[in-house]
């Protein structure tokens, strides 16, 4: 079963889809599940591999790990029998210093503590075309924990850089579910193309390096053609924080610094707003 279980792990990850892990880390008297004991839960709540009790368990668990893929957060959950709950002066959902006690039906009247892990998948980067600040922008990020796609039409074998997905166009794909940042690097070789395409896939932020008066252009021009002003307002242009950036290297900089000053933002945000512990 181990082997199974690290395969569809495996499995899970090469296809970049969320999933939960939650492990049995303590038990108390009798319980069906022991210490070690792993579920594989994925995010609708199916139990795709793995075990860690019957339904009287199941429940509070599948709940915690829908929730933690939900915001990113781990959870520990500690099933306990009714009457254990009340001795302590504790109530079902209640949560204390990180631990969020659930109710055990389960007639052996056991405890158990479960921790639950989520494993989502990192944030995509796709940089389109194949100018020097593109080319940059693959090299810097490379430990940043990102998924990097390169669209580069025509790049000569020669310079392409060491990338995740290299492709010879801007047919990209945004899986859903998946956070990903689309920065626009093509200086005149594909710009309008490659601006359909990234408007099209739904990203999280979409970044286009050129200056204010170019995008503009080339917004008016898709405006006429039928697609959205508040879809072409989603463009962040130029590109970037403001670091006064003149090489290359130096605007990629700034526009993975930007990236990342907007993705713990928004984390953040979701603390203050009680979405995450």
């Amino acid at each position: 079963m181990q082997t199974s279980f690290e395969d569809k792990v495996q499995a899970l990850r090469t296809n970049g889809q969320p999933f939960a892990i939650a492990t049995v880390v303590r038990t108390v008297d009798a319980t069906s599940a022991k210490p070690g004991a792993k579920a594989l839960i994925l995010p609708d709540g199916t139990i795709a591999e793995g075990w860690v009790g019957g339904g009287c368990a199941r429940g509070a668990i599948t709940r915690a790990a829908i929730a933690a893929l939900g915001d990113g957060q781990p959870r520990f959950v500690s099933l306990r029998p009714e009457e254990l709950l009340d001795v302590e002066g504790r109530t079902h959902g209640e949560e204390r210093n990180g631990v969020r006690f659930a109710r055990s039906r389960c007639p052996s009247k056991g405890s158990m503590d479960v921790f639950v892990e989520p494993v989502t998948p990192p944030p995509d980067l796709v940089v389109c075309g194949e100018s020097p600040v593109a080319l940059a922008l693959c090299a810097l990020s490379s430990r940043l924990g990102m998924r990097r796609t390169l669209c580069a039409p025509g790049l000569p074998a020669g310079k392409t850089p060491a990338v995740d997905r290299l492709l010879d166009d801007f047919a990209f794909d945004t899986q859903a579910g998946t956070e990903c940042h689309i920065v626009i690097a093509t200086q005149g070789k594909g710009d309008e193309a490659a601006l359909r395409a990234a408007i099209a896939a739904g990203a999280a932020t979409i970044a286009f390096v050129g200056s204010r008066r170019k995008f503009a252009a080339l917004g008016e021009r898709l405006l006429a053609e039928g697609i959205a002003r508040a879809d072409i307002d989603r463009v962040k242009s130029p590109a970037g924080l403001d670091i006064s950036a003149i090489t290359p290297d130096e605007i990629a900089l700034s526009i993975l610094a930007e990236i990342i000053a907007q993705r713990r933002g928004r984390q953040r945000l979701d603390q203050a707003a009680g979405l995450s512990p």
